[in-house]
């Protein structure tokens, strides 16, 4: 179950960790105030559930049953809030997104009582709106009656996750994994817990936190009512750390970077946690066989949702294919940038003041000029994450691609140009659902080792740069004057 920022999907896996079916549903985004972002939780869970359903009936439909689906993986987008009733299962307010901004001012008043060095030494992280702990507290401070209850053990907790589990098993397993509790900035990441001291500054109480299981492990059961069977939950995993796992970057060094809504680049540190000194963040790869695995992760708020946006909102494109061929149809960007900031920028810059711009317009600049400007900007922002990754760690790998965007070849040609490393795009760039498969299989014995899923992951295309420096380097000197231009 891959439950994303935008939509819901289930996928069959087989044995040989083959796509066999596909179930997607998109659900309604919520944009109550500028820079606000939420989902409604029954949406989610809705729409995953109807996808999942697609599958057990697809089963049906060839003579098979739902009885032999061995087990469920579930990965999702993180940060993401939802607080229920422990009784009704009813959620007390919308679900507040990761990309969501409203609690730019409390995060501005702690790092002012220099409490930034304090978060950061815990939980790996920066304070900034992205994470899930000021989030919470906005709905203890702005929902009457949540934080009385919440004392009194009557409300949950819960990342996508949680919320997932919770419902599948029938209300009898609310917990999380270490990757999801990681991005919260309430756990502490070298203790492996709940931090108390964090939660009694915040005011959360431990009352509604969900119990932290590794990553390939037991999350219970589906009640059988809702697929037709009882199948055990597996694997659990946040979408950046399962596509790391499903590109089977297992070994120190091995480096993704997901195209999805937003972009995620990970890099596998091994058995200790990296301290950045230029905005990464420190976080939990996987915990498995009572060992947990770390990552140095760079977040780019607005990747393939910038296309979105090209869609939806300027209405310039029809369908995402179209842009490949527009950013094709002229030569170069007519020095056309645009910084995508809707919602602030993430690493390397952490300014939640930040907006979007498109810049260097001309008469001449149609609407290929802007698509192109628009790709181009997604291949820049990995750029100053590969930077800062770099700058951080001298034993950064080649770099493996996934998520719906690195299907797009002027793209991923671009980005290996501008980057001017070799980029490795997998055949199969499902990663974060083939992630989850992955951490179920490997609990349930469908697979017996990591090496065993090295096997299975091997069929591949290398895009190789091929842009001369002066370019490149002239290049991205236009994007960072944009960048500038951007900024609060």
């Amino acid at each position: 179950l891959d439950q994303g920022t935008t939509s819901s999907r289930a996928v069959l896996f087989d044995e040989s960790g083959e796509k066999v079916y596909v179930s997607q549903y998109e659900f309604r985004q919520i944009f109550p105030k500028a820079g606000w972002v939420e989902h409604d939780p029954k949406d989610i869970l809705q729409t995953q559930l109807r996808a999942a359903k697609d599958c057990a009936e697809y089963l049906t439909a060839i003579g098979e049953n739902p009885e032999s689906i061995a087990a469920i993986g579930i990965t999702n987008q993180r940060e993401t809030v939802i607080m229920w009733d422990k009784a009704t299962g009813e959620p007390v307010c919308n679900a507040i997104v990761w990309q969501c901004r409203r609690t730019a001012e409390v995060c501005k008043r702690l790092e002012e009582q220099g409490l930034g060095k304090f978060f950061r030494s815990k939980t790996g992280l920066l304070i900034d709106p992205y994470f899930s702990a000021t989030k919470i507290k906005w709905i203890f401070d702005n929902v009457e009656g949540v934080l009385r209850r919440a004392k009194k053990g009557e409300i949950l907790f819960g990342t996508v996750d949680t919320w997932l589990i919770w419902n599948l098993t029938g209300g009898k397993v609310h917990a999380t994994d270490y990757t999801n509790a990681s991005r919260t900035m309430l756990f502490n990441i070298h203790t492996l817990e709940w931090d108390k001291e964090i939660l009694g500054l915040l005011g959360i109480p431990s009352e509604i936190l969900p119990e932290v299981r590794p990553s390939s492990g037991d999350f219970g059961v589906t009640a059988a009512e809702l697929l037709g069977a009882q199948i055990p939950v597996c694997g659990c995993a946040g979408d950046q750390q399962a596509a790391l796992f499903g590109q089977c970057c297992f070994q120190k060094g091995d480096v993704k970077n997901t195209y999805g809504t937003g972009g995620f680049l990970l890099m596998n540190t091994g058995d200790e946690p990296v301290d950045s000194k230029n905005g990464l963040l420190t976080t939990i790869a996987w915990g498995i066989d009572g060992r947990v695995s770390y990552a140095l992760e760079g977040s780019v708020f607005v990747s393939g949702a910038v296309v979105k946006w090209l869609r939806d909102e300027l209405c310039i494109i029809s369908t995402a294919e179209e842009t490949s061929e527009l950013a094709t149809s002229v030569d170069d960007n007519g020095g056309v940038y645009f910084v995508p900031a809707f919602v602030g920028l993430g690493t390397p810059y952490w300014d939640s003041e930040a907006r979007g711009v498109i810049c260097g317009l001309t008469r001449g600049s149609g609407r290929a000029y802007i698509v192109r400007a628009a790709l181009e900007a997604i291949a820049y922002q990995t750029a100053d994450v590969i930077k800062a990754m770099e700058e951080d760690t001298s034993s950064l790998n080649l770099i493996k691609v996934d998520g719906g965007a690195s299907q797009n070849d002027f793209l991923m040609q671009f980005q290996a140009d501008i980057l001017d490393r070799s980029i490795i795009r997998p055949n199969n760039i499902e990663s974060t659902a083939t992630g989850a498969a992955f951490l179920a299989g490997l609990h349930c014995g469908i697979w017996k080792s990591r090496e065993e899923l090295n096997r299975v992951s091997q069929k591949f295309r290398e895009f190789i740069p091929s842009m001369e420096e002066n370019e490149r380097t002239q290049l991205t000197d236009g994007w960072k004057r944009a960048v500038q231009r951007s900024r609060s």
